[in-house]
């Protein structure tokens, strides 16, 4: 039998190099490889990481708020925000799944944050026609 525990040991050490890292985030993938057919990972989030807004045109996406709390933004193709809804286990909103096509982007609000994400794959890097820049 092979599994991994998701306990407090391995939020804080992936938290640990989310800190240390320039882009303030870091992935810990239960996936294989970048061609597999679910993306399912944990992602490290602290406070001042940037994440463009952005949509998957394939796919939906899914994030569950194991510990802190996070912004979701999502904005129309008009670059309007028409939500913005905090996500965190403190205020009873677990989680969101985004629909397919759907700009979105995260502001970290706690320290600390983990999330768990899955996706369809394989993994795609952001394509320039699926970064939506604002202008404020």
């Amino acid at each position: 039998m092979s599994m991994e525990i998701i306990d407090e040991e391995l939020l804080n050490s992936i938290t640990k190099l989310a800190l240390e890292s320039p882009r303030l985030r870091m992935n810990h993938n239960f996936h294989k490889s970048p061609d597999s057919k679910a993306q399912q990972l944990l992602n490290a989030l602290e406070p001042g990481t940037v994440l463009p807004i952005h949509r998957h045109k394939n796919t939906s996406e899914t994030y569950i708020v194991l510990r802190g709390s996070l912004k979701l933004l999502l904005y129309s193709d008009d670059k309007e925000l028409v939500s913005c809804t905090e996500v965190s286990p403190n205020n009873g909103v677990f989680g969101v799944n985004i629909s397919v096509g759907q700009w979105h982007t995260i502001e970290v609000i706690e320290p600390g944050t983990v999330i768990f994400e899955v996706k369809d794959g394989p993994y795609k890097p952001f394509a320039e026609e699926d970064i939506l820049i604002v202008c404020e």
